[in-house]
């Protein structure tokens, strides 16, 4: 079988809208029949990544793979780039604004969260250029 592929646009200027994405995957995730704590995982990774996306990048895309033995799912931006990936990852550590705050969010727990519900995630990112996450999740078979 062939991977389902599915793409998502991230719009960059609505908080508020963010996550929408997720819930999307989210009901195709239960249609297909995984796992419940599969789909929670993979909405929460998501999620976080939609949030940081629109927060600190103007948007961007987000792209599912689903495949028989796991869920790829790549956040792509073309944002200023995470200058300091090690810092980023630092639970509570936050470049967002006194308006995202304002809102609730900008915690600093984006990216440590897509870690732990990850089983494997990797950052490229340069300055200028934009950052692409991607995370996986292992399906148990």
């Amino acid at each position: 079988m062939e991977p389902i592929k599915l793409v998502y646009p991230v719009a960059g200027d609505d908080p508020l809208g963010a996550g929408d994405a997720s819930s999307q995957m989210k009901l195709t995730l239960k249609k297909l029949g995984l796992p419940s704590d599969i789909i929670r995982r993979a909405a929460i990774c998501m999620y976080e990544g939609e949030i940081n996306m629109v927060l600190h990048a103007g948007g961007g895309q987000a792209e599912v793979e689903i495949g028989m033995t796991e869920i790829i799912i790549r956040m792509v931006d073309h944002g200023p780039g995470i200058p300091d990936i090690e810092l980023a990852m630092q639970a509570g550590y936050s470049t967002a604004g006194e308006t995202a705050r304002e809102l609730g969010f900008g915690a600093g727990m984006g990216l440590p969260n897509m870690k732990r519900y990850t089983d494997e995630m990797t950052i490229d990112t340069a300055p200028g250029e934009g950052t692409t996450v991607t995370m996986r999740l292992r399906i148990p078979g």
